[in-house]
């Protein structure tokens, strides 16, 4: 579960997004109209992300759910960690989404013409049917998402119970999803100019200096209400749950995880710092090794609290920039994309931006305002990271309580 969209080895990209976003915002100020050239390196860009949702997407989610061994065989633990994740993860979702409606950072920005959104009639039914694909094929060609994370799930799922004969059909998935990364590794490196270009065309169309102030008042306001949300998670609901389900202080359970959790934020890698992560619970925080050698490294693989809070208010930001009134379906249908995916995409570094279109795309959203977000996503990629970790470790001391484990014996 590595949330870092940069390449890594590559210092020069945080700096690279950042003189991409000013060039973008100064050309779009300064020309006030869009450029086809321009706008095509955007384009091309955005389809290639699009391109890459279908192979990651699936090939990630199936590989990640065979990862936790035959599914009949999880046990007491691995039905009360599951059963744990997926309630914290969608706490997160629904704090971000309250909080987005409530500041509504994206209703100041223009994003040019209000988007004609062809969900807006959906209903709760709707939603649930939409689940289930008819046809698997037809659902990803037309690019349904839910459906396509429903089925990858299931077939990733049943996938853990064949056995032996299954294991070539994983490895041919294993290898679906080492090339689609690598794919995605090359096209992220290019995000530089696709955010210039997305981002010069975004305030071309908006109006020229006025859009652009706009664009950043935005940003801000987008940029703090993701933090606001992270700490309301972090620091409120992951600490309420510690003390009264673990029994245990948060203070000195942080000050235990300390190491950790300034790894994560410094290396924007849960996957990276999970070595130090069972190291630090097991040492310091006095967490059965037992649970936490389980737990943890099950919580990098379906646990992502704070990307899944950030996917659903960026996906309502964007909403709000281009003027679309999220109905309480579609909004639902952004609280189960964003959700499924954190549970299943499983270690997919550099992919975070290619969920963040996915989630956009499942409840019909323009996937052009992701330029604007891509350039403070950097700063906020370390933030989500250290929640992720933060809830990963707080999970394992809560379960540590209903693992029913013996007393291990002194050597």
């Amino acid at each position: 579960m590595t949330e870092g969209h940069r390449p890594r080895g590559n210092p020069w990209f945080v700096p690279a997004i950042l003189l991409g976003m000013v060039l973008g915002g100064v050309t779009g100020a300064l020309l006030g109209r869009e450029v086809a050239v321009i706008r095509l390196l955007g384009d091309l860009f955005l389809a290639a992300l699009k391109m890459m949702i279908v192979p990651l997407v699936a090939s990630s989610m199936i590989v990640g759910v065979s990862s936790l061994g035959d599914i009949r065989r999880l046990g007491r633990l691995g039905l009360l960690t599951l059963a744990y994740y997926l309630t914290t993860t969608l706490i997160a979702v629904v704090i971000g989404l309250l909080l987005v409606n409530l500041f509504r950072p994206g209703a100041g920005v223009q994003a040019g013409a209000v988007f004609d959104r062809a969900m807006s009639d959906y209903s709760f039914l709707d939603v649930i049917r939409g689940l289930v694909p008819a046809n698997v094929f037809r659902a990803m060609a037309e690019g349904d998402i839910l459906p396509l994370i429903f089925f990858s799930l299931f077939f990733g799922g049943v996938l853990t119970t064949v056995g032996a004969k299954a294991r070539p059909v994983l490895a041919v998935v294993e290898g679906i999803f080492e090339i689609s990364m690598r794919m995605v590794r090359i096209i992220v490196a290019a995000a530089p100019v696709g955010v210039f270009a997305l981002v010069a065309t975004r305030l071309g169309a908006a109006g020229g200096w006025s859009g652009f102030a706009a664009e950043l008042r935005g940003l801000g306001i987008y940029a703090a209400t993701v933090l606001a949300g992270l700490g309301v998670h972090g620091i409120v609901v992951l600490p309420a749950l510690l003390l009264l389900l673990g029994r245990r202080s948060a203070l000195r359970f942080v000050r235990d995880m300390a190491e950790p959790l300034m790894l994560a934020f410094s290396t924007a890698s849960s996957s990276a710092t999970l070595p130090v992560t069972i190291e630090t619970i097991d040492e310091k925080a006095g967490v059965d090794p037992r649970v936490g050698s389980f737990v943890l490294p099950l919580g990098a693989t379906v646990n992502m609290d704070g990307t899944a809070l950030y996917e659903a208010v960026a996906a309502v930001f964007i909403a709000q920039s281009y003027g679309v009134d999220l109905t309480l379906p579609v909004q639902l249908v952004i609280v189960l994309t964003a959700t499924l995916a954190a549970i299943g995409a499983a270690g997919i570094p550099e992919a975070g931006l290619v969920t963040m279109v996915m989630v956009l795309h499942a409840a019909g959203l323009p996937v052009e305002g992701i330029g604007i977000i891509l350039a403070i996503d950097w700063f906020l990629d370390r933030c989500r990271t250290t929640v992720n970790v933060w809830g990963d470790a707080v999970g394992a001391a809560i379960l540590e309580r209903f693992a029913g484990l013996t007393p291990q014996a002194d050597e």
